[in-house]
């Protein structure tokens, strides 16, 4: 390589306007045909590619696009289909691949998780019923697609080996380094297979580097890459890291690979450190990650030119690689379709699109010199200049409050014993007490209505008439359930984070800004571009008017602030931390609102609490110590009498439950019908003396429970837990299930709670 290059990690797949989504919807539905099918996909994958090339990307990577997830694409091609989908061997079938993903009415899918601490879920590889083979090369396809269709000499892309099994469930840990080494010679055949190609540079993607990782697993890198280094020595590979820094820098630049691809965005400064302090091997070549992949961003060329600076010292120009911090699978397509935001907010935004141009501008500057762009320069200079200089981030009102945090309490008045006994008093709620966690079915109807209002076919005062409605119809419907505690349902929102974006001043949403959550799901987080005002009343409305319907306590329903913050693109000029306080100060004041309407069961939930968690152990107490103080500051300004109610999803809970203890809610609801002996388990080894409620049932399977499967959930969660202390609920909100299942669900838990209820209080 005679000079620097530019280079892309990987590249949304959904098309500007979700194209690749409706084309799978479309197939799905029935309405597409096989053939017609796989040809838009290919279209819309060579569009993919052309637009990198034109946009000046040397290194265009090639199999990182994906019908569903790039983790089961490589599982697939190592022909690892649980058995209950009936799988003979061979190339896996496009109708089985989706069934792995979307599971059929006689096989379960299979798990689905977040990847790394990122908004996008991947399917969970199954190895436990499996054997794996190579039943195609799938890089290789994809090489020669590029090649042949677009004359363009692609970078092959591969989840590495290590990663894989990482992520991957059904082998024991004692077992791992053998589950890897299974794999080894299967990635060398695929490697010799791109040589025989005549492919020069290939990523071989291992973020799970950028984790905390043992001796042995350091270890276990050098075996496994140096044995495919003998396989194919004439493929460059460049082994790519992301999200993080890696902690063992000197290691991981020794490894017999002949690049390293380090991210210089979200390590901290941790990574450019390790480079001064010890530079770079001069056999190989620097893919350096400059540009934010995770982030909507306009990048100051300036500074990232002076980082460029620092880099150089280490790597000369002829072994050194731009890219983004990772894949662009992240952001959105483009900023170009976004015609109504305001035109300083515009300027400021980068997407997919806007970074290819930015890195091949780094480059350029790299290699001319920093007057060869100095227009460009100056363009990002003036664009970041003017948003931060704007009313938008110069909220006075709003940065006073944020320097007079210490005035505002963070703890409620009197401990939990007290106040539990305060709450009893006033609420008279039987042992056992019954409740959902929020949302109603949300029908068609409901959406149609919505919309037809967003378009302006419907007034205000019609659409608030019919919400009032769907709340009354299903106040009534659960007083006749049996119901406890009440919820309004929920049908005026579409979104739990952008509801109250929607709300609050300092967010924006666009019109086109999607990206993959996971499958064909596609959201639109919200920008929070400017200080987080609290403008108007959010809820008080829709709960004062359900309360107003019946004497049993209607819970008020607010979205908690780092669900917020984890779910939306952040601004970056200010600390993260201090725009989670900024949105903490808005909830509290509407916490307060509720409270002064006579609400005093107030629910802030906390669903993405857990997965906001940083890579490395040794970040963690850092975040959480953060996630508590927002969520007190919050919430804690009530009266002993008002009772704080949180749900958060389950996904490791003994990891965080010294967090959750210190949340100091009332009531906890927690997601773990799928995960109830594990969560169980951990109660066992750690005391939790305040409400809380374990979801008896789960929402995401449309049949009905049985009802002595809801007691032996009950009955086991009370083998750990106090009676006094526990709630009854399902295990998440109801917004995605039928209105007949709903309901006939919530009357079997009802029922196993009455039951329950019965016995004990028989053997008192």
């Amino acid at each position: 390589m005679s000079s620097v290059k530019s280079s892309n990690l990987g590249y949304p797949r959904i098309g500007e306007k979700r194209e690749w989504k409706k084309a799978l919807e479309q197939f799905w539905a029935g309405k597409l045909e096989k053939g017609i099918f796989l040809q838009e996909i290919k279209a819309l994958r060579l569009a993919h590619l052309k637009k990198q090339r034109d946009a000046g990307i040397e290194l265009i990577p090639v199999g990182d696009f994906s019908l569903y997830d790039h983790v089961l694409d490589t599982a697939v091609m190592f022909g690892l289909v649980p058995k209950r989908f009936e799988y003979n061997g061979g190339p896996v079938s496009l109708e089985t691949y989706f069934d792995i993903a979307r599971g059929t009415k006689g096989a379960v899918a299979s798990t689905m998780t977040k990847w790394f601490n990122t908004n996008y879920h991947y399917i969970v590889p199954e190895l436990e019923e499996c054997t794996p083979a190579l039943v195609e090369n799938r890089p290789l396809q994809f090489y020669k697609e590029a090649k042949e269709k677009l004359n363009i000499e692609g970078k092959p892309v591969i989840l590495g080996p290590v990663t894989f099994v990482k992520l991957s469930k059904g082998y024991k840990k004692s077992e791992f380094k053998e589950v890897v080494e299974q794999f080894v010679p299967l990635y060398a055949t695929i490697l010799a297979e791109l040589q025989a190609e005549g492919v020069e540079w290939v990523q071989i993607d291992e973020p799970i580097l950028s984790t905390t990782l043992s001796k042995e697993d350091l270890a276990l890198y050098t075996e496994v890459y140096q044995t495919l280094k003998e396989a194919a020595p004439n493929v460059k590979v460049i082994l790519q890291t992301y999200f993080d820094s890696v902690d063992h820098y000197k290691e991981v630049v020794s490894l017999p690979v002949e690049g390293i691809g380090l991210d210089f965005v979200h390590d901290r400064g941790e990574n450019l450190t390790a480079l001064n302090k010890y530079g770079f091997p001069t056999d190989k070549v620097l893919a350096a990650g400059v540009i934010d992949g995770r982030n909507i961003w306009r990048e100051n060329l300036d500074e990232q030119l002076l980082t460029l600076s620092e880099i150089e010292e280490a790597v000369s120009k002829d072994r050194l690689i731009l890219q983004p911090s990772s894949s662009l699978l992240h952001v959105p397509v483009t900023v170009k379709n976004e015609e109504t935001i305001d035109p300083v907010l515009k300027n400021a935004l980068s997407f997919a699109d806007e970074k290819l141009k930015e890195i091949t501008l780094l480059a350029k500057a790299v290699q001319q010199g920093k007057e060869s762009i100095e227009e460009e320069i100056n363009v990002s200079k003036q664009a970041i200049q003017a948003l931060n200089g704007s009313s938008f981030r110069n909220h006075q009102d709003v940065q006073k409050e944020l320097k007079q945090l210490h005035s505002y309490k963070a703890a409620r008045q009197v401990p939990f014993d007290v106040r539990q006994r305060v709450q009893q008093e006033a609420f008279q709620l039987p042992l056992l007490p019954t409740t959902t966690i929020g949302s109603f079915p949300q029908t068609k109807e409901v959406r149609k209505e919505r919309l037809k209002w967003r378009k302006g076919e419907l007034s205000d005062e019609a659409y608030e008439a019919y919400i009032n409605e769907e709340i009354k119809k299903w106040i009534e419907i659960q007083e006749d359930i049996g119901l406890d505690v009440l919820v309004h349902g929920e049908f005026e929102r579409t979104d739990m984070v952008e509801y109250f974006g929607e709300k609050l001043g300092g967010f924006q949403f666009t019109k086109f800004g999607w990206v993959q959550s996971y499958g064909s799901r596609c959201v639109k987080p919200p920008l929070i571009y400017g200080d987080v005002s609290y403008e108007q009343a959010m809820t008080i409305k829709e709960t004062v008017y359900a309360q107003s319907l019946t004497n049993k306590p209607v819970k008020g329903m607010l979205t908690g602030p780092i669900t917020i913050l984890n779910w939306s693109f952040v601004r970056d000029d200010i600390p993260r931390y201090d725009v989670a306080n900024q949105i903490a100060l808005a909830l509290r004041k509407e916490v307060e609102a509720l409270e002064s309407q006579g609400i005093s069961m107030i629910q802030v939930d906390e669903p993405a609490l857990r997965e906001g968690l940083p890579l490395k152990r040794e970040n963690w107490d850092s975040y959480l110590n953060a996630a508590v103080y927002a969520f007190k500051l919050a919430t804690v300004s009530v009266q002993n009498e008002t009772q704080i109610h949180t749900h958060m999803c389950y996904s490791e809970f003994e990891e965080i439950i010294d967090a959750i203890k210190a949340l100091d809610a009332d009531v906890i609801s927690i997601e773990t019908s799928k995960s109830h002996g594990e969560l169980i388990y951990a109660f066992e080894k750690h005391t939790y003396n305040q409400g809380i409620g374990l979801g008896v049932y789960d929402i995401h399977s449309p049949r009905v429970p049985k009802l002595e499967e809801l007691q032996r959930n009950i009955d086991r969660a009370l083998q750990v837990l106090d009676p006094a202390l526990f709630w009854i609920n399902p295990d998440c909100g109801l917004k995605t299930r039928g209105i007949s299942e709903t309901v006939e669900a919530l009357k079997v838990m009802v029922e196993s709670a009455k039951q329950t209820r019965q016995n004990l209080l028989q053997n008192v």
